[in-house]
């Protein structure tokens, strides 16, 4: 398998873009998910700040985001994207889509994590006098935390998929170097190793979750 002299700093300037939207989306989409998912669960019917108004309200838009297609709510949002970096372009326009697509998304996964924390933990942090701040921090969340790292790997894998997927609309990375390069010229060599990339990537990244998550469930 050869290629043209091009070739290698056009693939490594676009892994770069692609873990550039990969690690930004992700710092962002967990500052704003962990929070939606923690407010899922204290809020929900039975839950320690029990409040349906503001449940229903969430989990309402969750399930709107969650239903529409990546590819679909990149052009949804192109009005929004301008407005908050200017340009609909590029690979810094395409993580404000990346960050609403996988916010919620985590926010999900973090609800699913905490439901798994049993319930005589939060008995046990109320006998205490805990307050609502303090059974969120010293106990749900550390209980749940060898869970909540495995989500986050889970929501990691997607967001690299959603990644290669906004290359169509051309975001950069190694999705746009497949669509432009390997599928419109043809070259199915260039095809061949960006799908290889993203296969690596994945690897790594579920091997990394993995192994994180069972040292903090032996803990």
């Amino acid at each position: 398998m050869s290629f043209e002299p091009w070739f290698w700093p056009e693939f490594f300037n676009s892994l770069n873009e692609t873990l550039y939207m990969v690690s930004v989306g992700l710092i962002i989409s967990v500052i704003i998910g962990l929070p939606i998912g923690v407010i899922l669960v204290i809020t929900r019917e039975g839950g320690i700040l029990q409040n349906k108004v503001v449940f229903t309200i969430l989990d309402i838009v969750i399930n709107i985001f969650r239903s529409i297609p990546f590819i679909i709510l990149i052009v949804a949002i192109t009005p929004f994207t301008r407005m908050i970096v200017g340009t609909t372009i590029g690979t810094t326009a395409a993580i404000v889509p990346l960050v609403l697509y996988t916010a919620f998304y985590i926010g999900r996964l973090i609800e699913n994590s905490l439901l798994e924390v049993d319930q005589g933990t939060i008995e046990l942090a109320q006998s205490m006098g805990a307050t609502p701040w303090q059974m969120i921090w010293r106990f749900l969340l550390p209980e749940a935390l060898g869970s909540i790292v495995l989500a986050l790997t889970i929501a990691t894998i997607g967001l690299i998929g959603a990644t290669a997927m906004a290359g169509a609309v051309g975001a950069g990375g190694i999705g746009d170097l497949a669509i432009t390069y390997g599928y419109n010229q043809y070259k199915d060599d260039i095809m061949i190793i960006t799908v290889v990339t993203l296969i690596v990537m994945v690897q790594l990244v579920q091997s990394i979750g993995n192994i994180i998550a069972k040292k903090i469930r032996r803990n």
